[in-house]
């Protein structure tokens, strides 16, 4: 068992307010993980000072309270050293770009070349990710740096209080401008990989606006809300406009580009302990751009 010490200074509207009510307001703990804190030596803290939870606080104080990060092991990955490109870092989240080829976890032959090895080389600690990306897929991701802030970013991701668009590069030209897919998803039978559109399946839900309309190709962003396993992938291929380059549900061509065309662009979010909105913006990487240019579906620049 891990433990990690979250902190917060009191604001003035908390002045007089009790240690208990900080740390709902302020740290967005439960009743459960206070009573756990309560248990460990030094768990509250107030100004490096062990109180209760009905004591009384002041505008400007630090408290500090320990929490539990059950079964979490840096250890567990191997680090290594590598480039990561962070658009933002605090004490209780990362958001990275992740790059076309680079898987979010290590698996039987990619125990060493993941993101999960460079963020625990860099970090020494636990890779957590919030919304996860296929290896092909670039773009932002967000992680969080403990159990407590990982648990209140996964509730919230499929809320309005998240939002997750991406563009990718389709086959194909389109009649209408935007419009959505709602079509549950199952595993393909037979595959341990693929996924279909199946009445028995889980609801996926995938809202599309199309950007640019070439012929051959159509860049489109699509807001996800569900996050069903290859979602965007399945339901592009569903009403037949499969993402370039995707070998699974479309045709692979390395001619034209090495992975299927899917960029995580955009991310807004509430921090989920301090309540403030974050968005975030990644440009379209250089194979997706280089991809629509030859087709005349971008102007170059």
């Amino acid at each position: 068992m891990q433990e990690k010490r979250l902190a917060a200074t009191v604001p003035q509207r908390l002045d007089g307010a009790t240690v208990k009510d900080v740390a709902r307001s302020c740290l967005s703990l439960s009743s459960t993980r206070l009573k756990k804190a309560k248990r460990v030596p030094g768990g509250i803290l107030l100004n490096g000072r062990g109180v209760t939870v009905v004591e009384r606080v002041r505008a400007g104080d630090v408290l500090s309270i320990v929490i539990e990060e059950a079964g979490a092991r840096s250890e567990d990955v191997v680090p290594v050293a590598g480039d990561l490109d962070v658009r933002y870092e605090d004490e209780h989240l990362l958001v990275l770009n992740k790059p076309a080829g680079m898987p979010v976890h290590p698996s039987p032959g990619h125990e060493q070349d993941t993101l999960a090895n460079r963020v625990v080389a860099r970090y020494g600690e636990v890779f957590r990710p919030v919304n996860r990306l296929d290896a092909g897929t670039t773009g932002l991701m967000v992680a969080a740096r403990n159990a407590h802030v990982h648990a209140r970013l996964s509730a919230a991701l499929h809320t309005a209080d998240f939002e997750r668009r991406y563009l990718a590069v389709v086959e194909g030209a389109w009649r209408e401008r935007e419009g959505t897919v709602d079509a549950p998803i199952a595993r393909a039978p037979g595959s341990a990989i693929r996924r279909c559109v199946d009445p028995a399946g889980q609801r996926a839900v995938t809202h599309f606006r199309v950007l640019t309309n070439s012929g051959r190709f159509s860049l489109v962003e699509l807001l996800l809300e569900t996050g069903r396993t290859h979602q965007i992938r399945v339901h592009m291929a569903h009403i037949g406009h499969p993402l370039v380059g995707d070998f699974l549900y479309g045709t692979e061509d390395r001619d034209r580009i090495a992975r299927p065309a899917l960029h995580a662009w955009k991310l807004r979010f509430l921090h989920p302990m301090t309540g403030r909105e974050l968005r975030f913006a990644c440009a379209l990487p250089e194979d997706m751009r280089a991809l629509l240019t030859r087709q005349g579906g971008l102007e170059d620049g």
